[in-house]
């Protein structure tokens, strides 16, 4: 795979958007502390929040999103949903279903999305789209933008690392969200 620096990763980010929340910005070292984080959002999460990921290939999202499955209470292991396109994962808690999705494979727009009535599915879940980027912000007008960016350099002990950038978008992820408390949570 090859290595694309952070600076260029980071321009994957989406761009400023007219209401912008609060932001966080973590440094991850392990594949355990990047599930921790998704466990750190979870609780942050309700029914009808939508989450993107965005990240090159092997960067994390789906060890994130497997996070966020266990911090919801949810049913079934948390797998990248690459070939099915989306997974539903009811709650066992009675809080919000997750609904994963990988849109990689997926062209453009919602009109390609449309069969997997995600807005149907939106205001009672937790959705969450890897590779949602330019496809599927429309839904919500509030939304979790999650940037994951691998470390580059020689080291060998890199090769873990992560650069993550947490930003909420519009009104529901304002002051008080609770985006700012996640760096500090995860270096306790």
């Amino acid at each position: 795979m090859e290595e694309v620096p952070l600076e260029a990763q980071r321009s994957q980010a989406p761009e400023a958007e007219p209401e912008r929340g609060a932001q966080a910005r973590i440094t991850i070292d392990s594949p355990g502390a990047m599930q921790e984080l998704g466990r750190r959002i979870a609780g942050l999460l309700r029914p009808g929040d939508l989450v993107l990921l965005t990240g090159e290939l092997g960067a994390g999202k789906t060890t994130l999103t497997r996070g966020l499955g266990e911090g919801l209470g949810v049913r079934g292991a948390v797998t990248s949903p690459t070939f099915v396109i989306a997974r539903v994962h009811p709650s066992l808690t009675g809080g919000p279903a997750l609904v994963h999705v990988d849109a990689y494979r997926l062209g453009g727009g919602l009109d390609e999305m449309e069969d997997l009535d995600l807005d149907v599915s939106l205001p009672e879940s937790v959705v969450v789209v890897e590779w949602g980027d330019g496809k599927v912000e429309e839904l919500s007008d509030d939304r979790l933008h999650v940037v994951i960016a691998r470390a580059v350099g020689h080291e060998e002990v890199l090769d873990d690392v992560r650069e993550v950038s947490v930003r909420g978008v519009g009104a529901r992820w304002g002051a008080g969200a609770g985006l700012e408390a996640l760096a500090g949570a995860l270096s306790e």
